[in-house]
């Protein structure tokens, strides 16, 4: 079903390069379009004898040829397959070729600007970012819960992201919202019924049936759009800031979690003046590792006695801390006093549900020959209880030895993904932009359940039903306005 209704769907031809930027085996330049074929076999030269056009969907061999006003003197830009799908059964719904070459950069573009000069009088033109899934979504190929997943597949860090966005790519979200909203309808017939024949004997919805079934909708848009940060997770990945102070282990901690050398360690106080970035998949989570400079006491910056270098990167790390995911917090197990001012400073502005304490140089415990009364883990926990922060799970380690680090890790994988089972297969969770619409959905019931306990008439509940439908309808884009078609598929790549 096409959704061009109140959408102006361009009848010129399109081109672009479908594969990413760089050096590969395989580039493809695809043109789609009523002038889409014309165009291609304008510059196409066929290696078999008798070629007398395209079949549908079969691969030709042949030559691309820059366009010349001489053929005698056209010069070959490529060897190629050619396929051409014809509409409506392609990605587009319109007709397509695709042109698949050889994968430099250089030759790709050649391809490109030889489609573009064959095509100037046939309204060809150069896509932009995101114009063959538009169009596949305004042609009704797909809806817009599969169009936005066209890029989320892309762009995926993990399989269990990739396989996240496949769902969505194959319906499974789309059709959920689709059910929802259909069951939104039949309460709003339902209520209408009721208001427009209140004295015939027709089946009309008692109130408390109403409220079980608002209910029931919900509770399946709040389960629903809560997966949403899970998703973002899974797909996008988590942000994850060590922070402590100077000498603390920090780097020592991302060389043992990445597994590399990848950040300088020194006896040195301030060693890490600015923060160093890793990414990595932690048991198939993507994360983003970051190492910042060792944090220092407000009343040591204010003096104006550090470098202001480093001073620049303890600002940094402040705010890199306030924005993480997650943040681990790195004490030193060897000071007298792990926990001391800078680190209380950073805590009295987080969020304790996103914070882990690594208790790091553990091993240095049993090496002294009179140890404390008191092991540094006791003192820490009994701290943090002063502080209103027993909750905070405490890890005890060695990044310099690698002990504990296993523990740690599945520590920073279960807070981000909020347990350690990847997603089923199947398993459906919304983007941000559908979180929200869900949201608003539930919003508008929520509303209407106060609404009917005040005793307002079934013909204002209506309104709010018909508001949620709208919300739901804005998911899948079968309502849908030109500011947020264009806000969506401006995100994509050129070539999607």
């Amino acid at each position: 079903m096409s959704r061009t209704h109140g959408h102006d769907l361009s009848r010129d031809t399109i081109a672009a390069v479908a594969t990413p930027p760089g050096v590969g085996g395989v580039g493809v330049v695809r043109l789609s379009g009523p002038s889409a074929a014309v165009c291609a076999l304008r510059i196409f030269q066929p290696s078999a004898a008798g070629f007398s056009g395209f079949s549908p969907r079969y691969m030709h061999h042949g030559r691309i040829l820059a366009p010349s006003v001489d053929a005698l003197d056209a010069r070959i830009v490529d060897e190629v397959l050619a396929v051409h799908f014809p509409a409506p059964n392609s990605f587009t719904g319109e007709d397509v070729v695709e042109i698949h070459g050889h994968g430099g950069p250089l030759v790709v573009a050649e391809v490109l600007r030889a489609v573009l000069s064959a095509g100037d009088d046939l309204d060809v033109r150069e896509a932009r970012p995101g114009e063959f899934s538009k169009r596949a979504f305004l042609n009704g190929k797909m809806d817009l819960v599969q169009a936005e997943a066209v890029a989320e597949a892309v762009a995926a860090d993990s399989p269990a992201g990739l396989a996240l966005a496949q769902t969505r790519l194959a319906g499974g979200l789309g059709r959920r919202v689709a059910d929802l909203r259909d069951r939104l309808e039949a309460l709003r017939v339902q209520l209408c019924i009721a208001v427009d024949f209140p004295d015939e004997e027709v089946e009309c919805l008692p109130p408390d049936a109403l409220a079980r079934d608002v209910r029931e909708l919900i509770d399946s848009l709040q389960a629903l759009a809560g997966a949403a940060s899970r998703r973002r997770v899974w797909e996008e990945g988590g942000l994850v800031v060590l922070a402590g102070r100077v000498n603390a282990g920090k780097s020592s901690l991302l060389n043992a979690i990445a597994g590399s050398n990848r950040a300088i360690v020194t006896d040195r106080a301030g060693t890490t003046r600015d923060y160093l970035e890793e990414r990595l998949l932690l048991d198939g989570l993507p994360v983003t590792l970051v190492d910042t400079a060792g944090l220092r006491a407000d009343g040591e910056l204010l003096t104006g006695e550090l470098d202001p270098v480093e001073a620049e990167g303890v600002s940094r790390s402040r705010n890199l801390a306030a924005r993480a995911d997650l943040l681990v917090l790195v004490l030193d197990g060897a000071r007298e006093e792990p926990l001391a001012e800078p680190e209380r400073e950073l805590l009295a502005h987080l969020d304790a549900s996103g914070v882990l304490v690594a208790l790091n140089k553990a091993d240095t415990w049993a090496q002294q020959e009179q140890p404390s009364v008191r092991d540094p883990l006791s003192r820490i926990a009994d701290t943090l209880q002063s502080l209103g922060l027993g909750s905070l799970e405490i890890i005890p380690l060695s990044a310099a030895q690698g002990v504990g680090v296993d523990d740690l890790t599945r520590a920073i994988r279960r807070c981000l993904a909020g347990g350690d089972t990847p997603p089923r297969p199947g398993e459906l969770a919304p983007n941000l932009r559908q979180a929200r619409a869900m949201h608003r959905a539930a919003g508008e019931l929520d509303g209407l359940l106060q609404d009917l306990d005040a005793g307002i008439p079934y013909d204002v509940l209506g309104v709010r039903l018909e508001t949620a439908s709208h919300a739901l309808a804005e998911i899948t884009g079968a309502i849908a306005s030109h500011d947020v078609l264009n806000a969506i598929f401006d995100s994509f790549c050129i070539g999607k």
